[in-house]
């Protein structure tokens, strides 16, 4: 009786004084204070956008209304909104510190690797233990590298669906191991979103959405009285959201904001200079003085190589505008060959999904949904985006 009292009161010392440690450590991370953290434009690594998303009523069947019908892509630009949650662990609200983390990006890219370093800082900030993973575009070794993560035990896994369609997939995988689950920067179907704590990133949709109308006044400017302005889109990697809001978000906004404004083409030729610089030299060929504006999904080796075989035919003018805010997309943009981009901080993208899970694990409540600003850049306000993050 005397062995069992003593393992008995050993037992509530120890629970007394994880009790303590836990407390101790929560009131460590509460304390943490990373908004005066910056990326490295100098712009600050948090920021959240002001505006709120309005939301509109769901279609009984969008896949049934045309693509140039911007309640087609209903299920994508608001997936998530109003969904309901699945089997969510708890927070165990004992604080950030120490945690374990599992960094899971799309593919390699200077994009990603700002991505990934914004995300760190983070991390850093509250002494978790942090990993990154890229399968480098490929689904299949994103499969088995949620299959690896899933393994290590970690207490949060951070993850960009390559592809929307399967999401669903992962996100169930990584929902019945228990393991919190954040998504971030590409949307994935609503299905994918119950599954996880919350989901972090830009308005994709919008954002593109607010470049197509900046694009078609410059084209209806400059074109004054046509009655068609033949267009051309050089799209995202199929699969992710970004392949349908970088060029069908556009095309079903101007449907009815610019009709004038027609489509004459659409490829996805990857983010090399080379391929680009082919596929544009192809259409220029093609449609000739016919096309008038290209819009990117990438604002760096897309727009690179779309400048190159506008140099070639000899063309100066097309309006082309690009989704990011890369060094050659800025440069660019103050030499006065793309029109406008996006602002779209990498580093942001990567740190807000890390600080989201730090709130959680804080026993904060957090928003299911959290966009990061928008902004547009013109050769007008550029400089002030300088340096760039990557």
């Amino acid at each position: 009786m005397k062995k069992i009292a003593f393992v008995i009161a050993t037992l509530a010392v120890s629970l007394v004084l994880v009790g303590t440690v836990s407390a101790r450590d929560l009131a460590a991370s509460l304390a943490i204070d990373v908004s005066k953290i910056l990326a490295a434009d100098n712009q600050p690594l948090i920021v959240l956008s002001t505006s709120v998303k309005q939301v509109p009523a769901r279609p009984s069947s969008p896949d049934a209304l045309p693509e140039t019908d911007p309640l087609h892509w209903y299920d994508m630009e608001y997936a998530g909104w109003g969904v309901k949650k699945i089997n969510l662990p708890q927070s165990p609200a004992d604080g950030a510190i120490g945690k374990k983390v599992i960094f899971i990006v799309h593919g390699d890219h200077p994009w990603t690797t700002a991505c990934t370093a914004g995300a760190k800082k983070i991390a850093d900030a509250y002494q978790m233990d942090f990993k990154a993973m890229s399968p480098n575009w490929d689904l299949a070794v994103q499969n088995q590298m949620i299959d690896q993560a899933i393994n290590e035990r970690p207490d949060a896994i951070f993850l960009i669906p390559l592809d929307a369609k399967t999401a669903p997939q992962q996100a169930r995988k990584i929902n019945q191991a228990g393991i919190p689950l954040f998504i971030f920067n590409t949307l994935p179907t609503a299905d994918a979103m119950a599954y996880a704590i919350a989901w972090t990133g830009p308005d994709d949709f919008g954002q593109q959405r607010v470049l197509a109308k900046v694009w078609a006044d410059e084209m209806k400017k400059r074109n004054a009285g046509a009655k068609e302005i033949g267009v051309a889109y050089l799209q995202h990697a199929p699969g992710g959201s970004p392949f349908y809001a970088r060029s069908f978000g556009p095309i079903s906004t101007l449907s009815t904001y610019a009709p004038m404004v027609k489509t004459l083409v659409k490829d996805s030729p990857g983010f090399e200079a080379d391929k680009a610089n082919q596929v544009v030299s192809d259409w220029l060929t093609r449609f000739g003085p016919s096309l008038k504006g290209m819009f990117a999904a990438d604002d760096s080796a897309q727009a690179i190589g779309i400048f190159e075989a506008l140099k070639k035919a000899n063309r100066n003018d097309v309006v082309v505008v690009a989704a990011g805010n890369s060094k050659q997309g800025m440069d660019l943009v103050k030499e006065g060959k793309l029109f406008a981009i996006t602002y779209q901080t990498a580093e942001g993208d990567g740190a807000l999904t890390v600080k989201t899970a730090a709130d959680w694990f804080n026993g904060k409540k957090v928003n299911e949904i959290t966009y990061l600003p928008q902004q547009i850049i013109t050769k007008a306000n550029v400089d002030k985006f300088y340096p760039p993050q990557w």
